[in-house]
């Protein structure tokens, strides 16, 4: 066990050396699973085939190479904390001695699991400047004690650059939250959380594995079995088989949004937003609680997020682009569902403005929608042109009947892509208000990006061969950071109000 020794706040160089704690044998077990998804494929096959001998000598050889494997981790991993740095010696036949200054450090996250919670235990993870962008986390403990792990971070913060740290429970009491959830925004917050990715994968599966599973809720024989004493309802799947294609639609739509509320319980329970000296801190988790610092001073630019139905109501979803990470994300969930007041008085914390204060929003060219329309017409055209071939398109579409069924697909189609984006060009536009570049993107996936000039590193104006037909171009915006929302870009615009545009971002 990690013993508590006292943190050293004279002038030794390091203190004594620490080991994790013994439990992390078994919470790293947890994390071993994660990557044994091949193992677990395998198992299950061999337990349809009723081969349990082998099932039950893979289960034991896989406990006992991965406790063998994390106990010479466990072993061979010590760590020192000084006055002014901390350092972890790792690895068993190559030795890694890794030091970490206290000044580099931009703050301490703390996670808990379900074990970590069950027994007072903690992770702790260090981040820096090399964390962003960074394959492998800076530093890592694993598994020490809760009390230890909250010792550690206020001393690294006390001693970096001599900051004043208030301490976490006595911040909570002195100030509310900037932003929190209750358990009905919570529930709200998994109602929107519905993917249509889930149900294709729910449906891939039931048609995959649905007769080894017993579960096809699209077959007819599936409901036959359920609706056995419900004569009339058995009689209708009996006669109409769209009758169990529309239940078994209903089952994974219902699938999907439970899906969806139990992954936002699990992941927003407790949600709170706390500002600090420092920046933002922010709590969140069910089974796995997570305690993460957002630095102010490392955040790179600010996203809101909706679409329709959202937008319906009134909702947002507010994420910051940090250097700091947020597991392997540098975007950091500030606000899962929040009202535009709110997401305004997070940002306002920051000094940063939600939306240009003169509503000035300029729209991008037209040549949004006519570049896109004229790219996917020519099909249209040569679909059109079948029925004036004569013979020739009709023993077309004779020999190959699929050739008719596309054309009228993408005849019928083309209207509502077209549409689709005159929605998607009626919400895009940008806005340079002071200091502040605002660009709003999409209509599905509405995105309003939030881009102080200082934070802006490149401007780089690019079109391609298609654009440059109808005179327009694209406007990149190099930010630091980020993760998958990331690409910040004003596009359609004219080359004339691209390259004006530029010199303004530049020239401030």
């Amino acid at each position: 066990m990690s013993e508590a020794v006292a943190l050293p706040l004279n002038d030794d160089p390091l203190g004594p050396p620490e080991r994790l704690h013994p439990l992390y044998l078994i919470t790293g077990i947890a994390k071993s699973l994660k990557g044994a998804w091949g193992m677990l494929a395998a198992v299950a096959v061999l337990g349809s085939q009723n081969r349990w001998l082998l099932v039950a000598l893979i289960g034991v050889a896989f406990v006992v190479v991965s406790i063998g494997s994390l106990f010479l981790k466990w072993l061979k991993l010590e760590y020192r904390v000084g006055a002014d740095e901390i350092r972890i010696d790792s690895g068993f036949l190559s030795r890694t001695s890794r030091a970490i200054p206290f000044d580099r450090v931009t703050d301490v996250d703390l996670e808990q699991g379900p074990i970590h919670r069950l027994f007072g235990l903690a992770r702790v993870r260090l981040e820096t400047g090399a964390s962003a962008g960074a394959k492998e986390e800076d530093g890592v403990l694993d598994t020490i004690s809760l009390e230890r792990a909250e010792a550690l971070r206020e001393h690294i913060r006390a001693r970096r650059r001599g900051e004043k740290v208030i301490p976490a429970a006595q911040a909570a009491v002195e100030a509310p939250p900037l932003y929190a959830m209750d358990t009905r925004r919570v529930a709200t917050a998994g109602f929107f959380n519905f993917s249509l990715a889930v149900i294709a994968g729910l449906f891939g599966v039931t048609q995959t594995f649905g007769d080894v599973l017993g579960f096809d809720p699209f077959e007819r024989s599936f409901w036959i079995g359920i609706l056995d004493r419900a004569g009339p309802l058995q009689a209708l799947v009996t006669a109409h088989q769209i009758v169990a294609v529309l239940a078994g639609s209903v089952v994974l739509i219902l699938l999907g949004i439970g899906t969806g509320l139990v992954r936002t319980a699990l992941r927003e329970y407790g949600f709170r937003l706390d500002r600090t000296e420092t920046g933002l801190r922010r709590r969140r988790g069910l089974l796995t609680l997570t305690d993460v610092t957002i630095p102010a001073k490392r955040v790179q630019a600010a996203i809101l997020t909706n679409g329709p139905i959202r937008d319906g109501f009134g909702w947002w979803v507010l994420k910051l682009q940090s250097l700091a990470m947020d597991g392997k994300k540098g975007d950091h969930v500030v606000a899962p569902l929040a009202h535009e007041h709110e997401a305004a008085h997070i940002l306002a914390s920051l000094d940063w403005p939600a939306a240009p204060g003169d509503g000035g929003w300029h729209r991008v060219s037209r040549a949004y929608i006519t570049s896109y329309a004229a790219a996917i017409s020519p099909p249209v055209v040569l679909a059109l042109a079948i029925p004036f071939l004569g013979g020739v398109g009709l023993s077309v579409i004779a020999a190959i009947p699929v050739v008719g069924i596309v054309a009228l697909f993408w005849i019928l189609a083309v209207p509502l892509l077209v549409t689709a984006r005159w929605m998607s060009w009626r919400h895009t536009h940008y806005a340079l208000d002071g200091g502040t570049l605002f660009v709003a993107t999409g209509w599905w996936r509405h995105r309003r990006r939030i881009l102080p000039l200082r934070k802006i590193q490149s401007v780089d104006l690019a079109e391609n061969f298609w654009g440059r037909a109808f005179g327009i171009c694209t406007l990149r915006l190099g930010v630091a950071g980020g993760g998958g929302l990331s690409d910040h870009h004003v596009p359609a615009l004219s080359r004339e109000d691209a390259r004006t545009l530029r010199a303004e971002l530049l020239a401030r």
